[in-house]
This record gives C-alpha cells, structure tokens and sequence, in this order.
C-alpha cells in the first residue's frame, strides 16, 4: 500500500512537472511595462505600447507595474523583471527607466518619455542606444511654450514646481529659466519630492507669480486636479506642456504631443527589438511632425483669467474646452502659426 501511494504521487508530480514545462515551452513572450506613477498622460503611453505590440498579431503576455512614484519600489520592479528574465523591459519616465537599466545588462531595456535621456546616463547619443537600452524621448518646445504663454497672458512673473529627485524635471528647469531670460520674466521655483506635496508648493508661490507653467513632471501631474484648484481660485492661468493630462480642464491652454502616438511609437521600438534588431542599433526617437502634437484651449479657464484667445489660434487648437465640454476640432491646416521650430 505504502509502494501504491509513493508510485501515485510520483505519478502526479510528473504530471505537474510536465504541464508546467510544457506550458514554458508553449509560453508567450513576456514584456514587462512600468510606469512611474499613475496618470492620465503615462496612462495613454502605456496603452499605445499595448496595442501596437497586439495588432502585430504576437501571443505577448504583459507584467504591468506602478512604482507609485517611489526610486525604492522601481528597484524592486526592476530585479523583478530581471528575475523572471521577461523578453523585453519598459521603463516609462526617468526614474523607473533608470532603475531599469542600472539593474539589467542582459534584457533589452526600452524607455518611454524620457525628457533628457544622455541626462539621465541611459544613453550617451540620441544616435543610437546604448548596449541593451534605447528608447523614446517627449522633450517639448519649452521655449515656444513660454514665449506664447506671455503673449496670451502678459505675464511678468512664471511660477515652476519641479521634481527635485527627477533628472526629467532637473534638465526642464534649466530650460524653463533660459526661456524666461529670454523673454524677460521672472521665474518663481519650488521643489518637490512626492506628489503629497503639489498642493502646498502651489500655495506657496501661487500670490507671488502672474501664472504657472507645467512640463512633462510626472510627480506634478499625478496630482495636477490640486495645483488647478489653487490657480483657479486664484484666477491665475496655467499654461501646460502636457495636452493630455489637461483635457479634464482648468490649464487655459496646453500644448504637446499626443502620449497616446507617443506610446505607439515607443511600441514600434520594442517590435523592432522582438524582431531580431539590438537595442544599439536604435536611435532615440522623438516626436517632431506636425500631427504628433495636439493643442488645447480651456475657454473656461481663459475667462477666469481674463484672458482672451485670439481667432487665429483658436482655428489652429486640436481640442477646445467650452462649458466644461471638451471637443475635437479640426485646426487649419494652411496655419503654420503654432508649429514647433
């Protein structure tokens, strides 16, 4: 009886141990995505990643992550995927990216909006990638950005929060306070590490500033909703670099390009890496044509402001926000006035 048992046992071990490796064998490829933290603009990168990778028409199964906008837990995520040995890591924003590729050497290592990638040590050339990482980078024209955002709002004094524990935010400040010098403004900064922050830096410069600009900061735009209810009360306008973070309204204008196109192109690297390409062999991509961007004007928040869009610019807006409905429209293609340099 005892001999009966053992042989049974052995028997359903076999049977499991075969299942799984066969399962192995019969397994999907794996793609591990991380983003940073969670918002409407990673968000929409993440999903265009997703489905460029399944109208290819690949069997891929997806390990997706949130560090929640903590280094500690994109390190975890990172020897995470290490461990399990997925086919392709993506890292969405500097700090996931980064704690990608400092912890994996030998699993191709795809970024995704990555404001300064030589900044961040992930790459030395936008030429081409750099060992096992390459990636997509969503620098914004800061400068254009600025130089309208005075035009509109006459402003005289910028207000700026910024991650200080972000290399993305870091290189966006240096560009935000050339923009400033060179349109005679005055920038008021504040620093932040969390996003439990945003609210209070918003309060303490939103009476000492004509109004506040917003680049790509992930940590600022997961908690965007409390920055706007300052500004707004305060009927100060906010200019945003991210069109789509905006769109549940309050920024008067935002212009950038669309996160979801991003997140597609960003897909395209990781099936060209699935097909047999190395990472080094891909440039840095960037979205520069035309019909990658989008422009939004919120006329809600405008009137607020007292600030009054001209005509011409509002035939060239993508989206246009009126009694808190946002709708489509379709911009003047003859127009070249708000086209990035």
């Amino acid at each position: 009886m005892k001999s009966r048992v053992l042989l049974l046992i052995f028997c359903a071990l076999l049977v499991f141990s075969c299942g799984s490796e066969s399962d192995k064998e019969a397994g999907a490829i794996k793609i591990g995505i991380a983003k940073v933290v969670q918002h409407e603009a990673l968000d929409q990168v993440e999903k265009g990643i997703i489905d460029v990778i399944n109208e290819s028409g690949l069997d891929v199964q997806y390990d997706l992550q949130n560090a929640n906008g903590d280094i500690n837990t994109a390190a975890q995520i990172a020897n995470k995927y290490k461990t399990e040995k997925v086919d392709v890591a993506v890292g969405i924003a500097t700090p996931v990216a980064v704690a990608l590729a400092n912890s994996i050497k030998d699993i191709p290592i795809v970024f995704g909006t990555i404001t300064d990638p030589v900044g961040a040590g992930l790459v030395t050339t936008l030429d081409r990638g750099e060992g096992n990482v390459t990636g997509m980078s969503d620098a914004i024209p800061t400068k254009e950005h600025i130089k309208l955002f005075k035009e509109l709002a006459g402003i005289k004094t910028l207000g700026y929060i910024y991650s200080s524990n972000e290399a993305n935010s870091i290189s966006s400040l240096s560009l935000v306070e050339e923009a400033c010098r060179e349109n005679s403004i005055e920038l008021v900064t504040q620093s932040i590490t969390t996003s439990a922050e945003v609210q209070q830096a918003a309060v303490s410069i939103v009476d000492r500033v004509d109004g506040i600009y917003l680049t790509t900061d992930n940590t600022v735009f997961s908690a965007l909703p409390s920055l706007l209810q300052v500004f707004e009360k305060a009927k100060k306008p906010v200019f945003s670099g991210d069109v789509t973070g905006a769109k549940q309204g309050g920024c008067f204008a935002a212009y950038g390009f669309n996160y979801y196109k991003a997140g597609r192109a960003t897909g395209e690297i990781v099936l060209e890496i699935l097909n047999g390409k190395s990472p080094a062999e891909i440039p840095v991509k960037f979205m520069t044509e035309k019909e990658d961007s989008d422009i939004l004007f919120d006329l809600d928040a405008a009137k607020n402001c007292g600030i009054e869009i001209p005509s011409d610019l509002l035939e060239n807006a993508t989206m246009i926000i009126k009694d808190g409905v946002l709708t489509e429209n379709t911009p003047d293609a003859s127009s070249e006035k708000l086209t990035a340099e």
